[in-house]
């Protein structure tokens, strides 16, 4: 498995919110300095997803191929960088949608989430490149993506605002950015039922079926109730150096798929 063009050393990748649309720029109470996020998914990397589909019932899988279908991939000759891939489902997603000729890249700073994202690859076919990267510092050069995507990550990193700069400055002007993460419903009945089941039962699961001892599944609800969501997410992908965001609510707004366009022309 490749570490990426730099040789990169790899450093960090990269809740009850005060309001519901979480803070407005990326502010968390939640421990999200990189040995201890890096240490937390290495340790949930054999069974995380396994996890996933218990947790979501599979749903997670429609929400990733609604992303291909709204943010597509680029024609032959292109390239898309999944960035935070975990073990590569919307990597391999992508690949699969993806025509000849089109180049995959899944980066993380995780080396144990890279592994099994690459054995799965493998198991199917799939050719994608496997960096290892930290999100606020990718080793690749400017503008070097016409398409860039973030599932269920972009929360994890440290820096919400530097993540997202990193993601401006290798995706071409005019290119796409495709963020899908977790987010709080605004109907308040299905609120109050999705708050619940996200604060007891699914740490209480997700740690149980994960043989977890950090907590990983408690984090994930403490990260998603305080992660900037609607319009406080959309001005930080603008301020980022990206314009006409899209955000499209899945599930009764239990996941948020925002769409935007790399601000300075069209792609070359």
């Amino acid at each position: 498995m490749p570490n990426g063009p730099r040789g990169l050393d790899v450093k960090t990748a990269t809740i009850r919110p005060p309001e519901p649309s979480g803070h407005p720029e990326g502010r968390t109470t939640v421990d999200k300095s990189g040995g201890r996020v890096r240490g937390m998914f290495a340790e949930i990397a054999p069974r995380y997803d396994l996890v996933n589909r218990i947790l979501s019932g599979g749903i997670d899988v429609r929400w990733r191929n609604v992303t291909v279908r709204r943010a597509p991939p680029p024609p032959p000759g292109g390239a898309i960088l999944d960035v935070c891939t975990g073990t590569g489902d919307l990597a391999l997603a992508y690949s699969a949608a993806a025509g000849p000729g089109v180049r995959v890249v899944a980066s993380d700073f995780c080396r144990p989430m890279l592994d099994r994202g690459e054995e799965k690859a493998e198991r199917v076919g799939r050719s994608i490149e496997w960096v290892e990267a930290d999100a606020m510092a990718l080793p690749f050069p400017t503008a070097a993506f016409e398409l860039v995507t973030v599932a269920f990550g972009l929360r994890n990193i440290a820096d919400t605002s530097v993540g997202l700069a990193e993601m401006a400055r290798v995706c071409k002007p005019g290119g796409t950015l495709a963020i899908l993460e977790f987010s709080l419903p605004r109907n308040p009945v299905i609120r109050h039922g999705y708050l619940w089941y996200f604060r007891h039962l699914l740490p209480a699961i997700g740690n149980a079926v994960a043989r977890n001892r950090s907590g990983a599944y408690t984090y994930l609800n403490r990260s998603v109730e305080e992660f900037p969501s609607g319009e406080n997410l959309a001005a930080i992908v603008r301020a980022a150096g990206f314009d006409r965001v899209e955000q499209v609510p899945l599930t009764f707004g239990i996941a948020t798929l925002t769409v935007a366009t790399r601000a300075g022309g069209k792609v070359a």
